[in-house]
């Protein structure tokens, strides 16, 4: 434990670990600030670790996800955002036990980070054409489950099933696709809060994901050669 500890500690940047610092500080002090709920507080705390983790390489990122995941589909099925609800559930949940075991194989022992790929050009564009048919199909599902905004719903959710993919395959154009992800996700949360919802923190979450993911995305595609 003392060992694994030591290695998710080793080889942070001065900058890495201001933003680490001010994205936790930040989002609790806000949340407290509009009195959310301890649950969504743990939630949104808990997952802005996870993303940074993440983006640093580092395999402790799936211990807070698996904590963030649960708590964050507990608040979305009270959203009454049901696609938001069964990814959570149902994929990022036991995803986060695949995650922890493929990074493992990868980890570079002179970083202590996970190895970094980009996915081929010709992947890429199968992968676009088959997301953009399943946030057309989910999303009419979703509509006749009468839940709210059910294609942004059906485009956050495929496109975090595929981007969670690419995550645990350690390819760089995931931080692409969270890109979108978390503007479409911010866009859903707000418009929530906007008709008297009271989950600021998961609005806050989802902002600190989306700048993050910026961050990562720079970070990622200096640091990853082309997969095989």
């Amino acid at each position: 434990m003392l060992k694994f500890i030591k290695q998710e500690c080793a080889g942070w940047k001065l900058l890495e670990v201001l933003w680490l610092v001010f994205a936790g500080v930040t989002i609790t002090a806000l949340s407290l600030y509009w009195k959310d709920t301890m649950t969504g507080i743990v939630m949104a705390l808990t997952g802005v670790i996870c993303v940074i983790l993440t983006g640093k390489g580092k395999m402790s990122c799936y211990l807070f996800g698996l904590v963030n995941t649960v708590l964050y589909a507990y608040v979305a099925f009270g959203a009454r955002y049901y696609g938001e609800v069964m990814l959570n559930a149902l994929y990022y949940v036991p995803m986060q036990f695949v995650g922890w075991f493929m990074w493992k194989k990868h980890m570079n022992q002179e970083t202590m980070e996970v190895e970094k790929r980009r996915l081929p050009l010709t992947s890429q564009a199968v992968l676009l054409l088959v997301t953009a048919a399943a946030v057309y199909v989910y999303g009419l599902l979703l509509k006749r489950l009468g839940g709210n905004l059910p294609f942004i719903d059906s485009m956050s959710t495929c496109l975090s099933v595929l981007a969670m993919l690419l995550s645990v395959r350690r390819l760089m154009e995931q931080w692409i696709l969270w890109i979108v992800v978390d503007v479409v996700t911010v866009i859903m949360w707000f418009v929530s809060y906007q008709n008297g919802g009271t989950d600021i923190a998961a609005l806050l979450m989802w902002t600190v994901y989306l700048l993050n993911a910026v961050f990562m995305f720079v970070k990622w595609f200096k640091e990853s050669e082309t997969a095989a």
